[in-house]
């Protein structure tokens, strides 16, 4: 199924079950078949207004009715709810409804605000998940399986700011990048390491 058939048929499972009126009456469905005239009732509702949440229901195709004398009656398609839910929120369907979002937008915006058109840091911002930006940003200069002396990634990073300190005791604390006791070699760690 393609993203778009995917988010459409996602909205409209969401839609007829978002009102509360329409979920009590999936509640009373799951335990016995009932007519609009008894789902009214229960729920102090005119016998159209049942009638409309009992159509968005079944256009969603979670509830289903049959002819028995001059009443129908409505019941939980609880298979085609339980099939839904397990197809449509499944751990790998989730992400393909952000297929088209562009996860670096907030990087971008994040970098325009605070570095200049050389490409160095203005300011460092006080919200950590925007200081990791920087630090992601600074990061690409190093090459993975690389070791540096800290002389070279002082002037690796006075490329980027003049406080190096910062910026390298940041790449350490938040685990881009490790380093050796006592003053020696720095290497940059692997993204999955890193976000671990």
């Amino acid at each position: 199924m393609d993203t778009e058939n995917l988010s459409q048929e996602l909205l409209d499972f969401f839609k007829a079950l978002s009102d509360a009126n329409r979920l009590k009456i999936v509640g009373l469905l799951s335990q016995q078949p009932l007519t609009v005239e008894q789902l009214a009732a229960l729920l102090n509702l005119g016998v159209s207004t049942t009638s409309h949440h009992l159509a968005r229901l079944s256009k969603a195709g979670l509830v289903e009715a049959r002819a028995d004398g001059h009443y129908y009656y409505y019941s939980l398609r609880l298979d085609a709810l339980q099939e839904m839910a397990q197809r449509l929120l499944k751990t790998e369907t989730l992400p393909r409804l952000s297929e088209d979002v562009d996860l670096d937008a907030y990087d971008r915006k994040v970098l325009a605000t605070f570095t200049d058109e050389e490409g160095r840091i203005t300011a460092f911002p006080a919200q950590e998940k925007k200081y990791q930006v920087l630090l992601r940003y600074v990061l690409k200069a190093f090459e993975p399986g690389v070791r540096y002396s800290e002389k070279q990634v002082n002037e690796i990073l006075s490329r980027f700011s003049d406080d190096t300190a910062s910026l390298r005791r940041g790449l350490i604390e938040y685990k881009y990048m490790a380093r050796e006791g006592g003053g020696g070699a720095y290497w940059r760690i692997d993204e999955g390491a890193a976000q671990a």
